[in-house]
């Protein structure tokens, strides 16, 4: 059996706003296990994106419990990389040094990384880019910047916020199999990284996913959990056989209870 490395036991948050409390999530309860990739879908303000927060100890949970590679979260866990919607790169700084940051916020010495600095951004394609600014590179350049800089310190654990969401449909494309080359979907699950992933795609979710979560508008809960048994490697030809259809329409359907394709629902809402 896999190990556990995140367990979310009734897990509910309520915010304090000046005109009163607002819940945003409500008895979230999920397990997701080493090397698995697991995606979040639901519609905006359902408390997906407070839900990855909450999991990497950046926002206190108001109810239940949240345990990670077997370590109570009551505070910001160390072994964690993130990746946002924004590549947030520091503009004055090269490449290079942007991807050697997490190295200098922890106190270590940063010198020891740049070889496997240098080794991830030609992993993703970036050899040649080291001195370059982050204004010399497109929006998808970047996000490959930022995930390398996520990857520097070689966590166990991926926490990824939507980050694609701003990228041209062919660029975010190119990025889920960068992702999915960058996990190692090729080699097997050992050794996998454990990805908890936020999207508003539904397709996205499918292709990249080991299962896809499934919320609920606010409060935020878990409307669904979907088993996506596709093959992997996953290639473009993945989003066009009947089982990624498949999978695509019981989210759809989870979500706005209605039958992709009935009257009204025009298909191309899935994307």
């Amino acid at each position: 059996m896999p190990r556990i490395i995140i367990q979310l036991d009734r897990v509910g948050m309520i915010y304090q706003t000046g005109s009163g409390p607002v819940e945003a999530l409500n008895d979230i309860t999920l397990d997701v296990a080493e090397g698995e990739f697991v995606s979040l879908v639901g519609p905006s303000g359902c408390g997906k994106s407070t839900l990855l927060r909450v999991a990497a100890g950046l926002r206190p949970m108001t109810s239940g419990s949240i345990i990670v590679d077997g370590t109570p979260v009551t505070r910001p866990i160390p072994k964690v990389g993130m990746v946002f919607q924004a590549a947030v790169l520091l503009k004055w700084r090269s490449i290079l040094d942007n991807v050697l940051l997490p190295a200098e916020l922890a106190g270590l010495n940063a010198g020891a990384y740049c070889d496997r600095a240098r080794d991830l951004l030609k992993l993703v394609g970036l050899a040649g880019f080291e001195n370059k600014r982050p204004g010399e590179l497109s929006g998808g350049m970047q996000q490959r910047v930022a995930l390398c800089r996520a990857l520097l310190l070689d966590p166990p654990l991926l926490l990824m916020d939507e980050p694609f969401g701003a990228l041209d449909a062919m660029t975010r494309d190119d990025m889920n199999l960068e992702l999915l080359r960058v996990w190692g979907e090729a080699t097997g699950s050992a050794g996998r990284k454990t990805i908890l992933f936020v999207t508003h795609s539904i397709p996205e979710a499918v292709f990249l996913s080991d299962r896809v979560v499934v919320m609920s508008p606010r409060p935020g809960r878990i409307a669904d959990v979907v088993d996506i048994n596709l093959p992997r490697p996953r290639s473009v030809e993945t989003r066009a056989t009947a089982e990624f259809g498949q999978h695509s329409l019981r989210i759809y359907d989870t979500l706005t209870g209605r039958k992709a394709g009935a009257a009204g629902v025009p298909l191309q809402a899935l994307s």
